[in-house]
């Protein structure tokens, strides 16, 4: 006769606790706990027959909860990008900038013009970000037009925005510790749910060794 079962305790009291494999049992209760529901036949010695669930519906959850794994392993795969772009943001401008005219203008500015070279070192340009589109008109300002290079000094030298940071790009750094933050979190969520649908295929891979016995 069939017995349906909802709970460890109410499995134990019937069929006692089953000896030789602890890992099963340990899966069992965590079964239980997910709501899971078993038929059973008892057997003279040893484990129960397991009558439900059956083989081929263990092994299609197990393949919905590794198609979950896939979509969320994507996901922090794409993250794990988004964390990397922003490590290397400045790096990659580093390389930009030689391909652009301004930048070689801007250097030799630099070279050239004490007065332009002061007033670029106070406010830290950020030259190197040229070939950002967002930096990219301000950089070309500054270089071009000395009345803007001298009105951005100016507010950059009082202003109480930059009162505790003369670095005009200040911003641009804090945009990608921003988006680090931003994407790690993410991370750390998502790898929460792969590690729980970890767990949930491990369990389940032990009941479907009892199904198939």
């Amino acid at each position: 006769m069939a017995n349906i079962i909802s709970s460890y305790p109410a499995f134990i009291g019937q069929v006692g606790e089953p000896s030789g494999n602890q890992q099963r049992l340990d899966a069992l209760k965590t079964y239980f706990e997910k709501g899971g529901v078993i038929s059973f036949k008892r057997t003279e010695t040893g484990w129960p027959k397991l009558i439900y669930p059956s083989p081929l519906k263990i092994r299609g959850r197990i393949e919905e909860l590794e198609k979950l794994r896939a979509t969320f392993a994507g996901k922090v795969r794409h993250w794990d990008g988004e964390v990397k772009k922003a490590k290397g943001y400045h790096a990659k401008n580093q390389l930009l900038k030689l391909k652009e005219p301004l930048y070689w203008k801007h250097t030799a500015k630099l070279l050239s013009d004490s007065d332009y070279r002061k007033d670029a070192e106070s406010i830290s340009l950020p030259a190197h970000l040229v070939a950002d589109d967002r930096w990219k008109p301000m950089i070309r300002m500054f270089v071009n037009d000395i009345e803007y290079r001298k009105q951005l000094t100016e507010t950059v030298r009082t202003s109480v925005v930059y009162k505790n940071d003369r670095k005009v790009a200040r911003y641009a750094n804090e945009l990608q510790q921003f988006r680090m933050d931003r994407a790690n979190n993410e991370i750390g969520v998502i790898q929460k749910k792969i590690d729980a649908l970890d767990g949930e295929i491990a369990v389940l891979n032990k009941i479907l060794a009892w199904a198939q016995e």
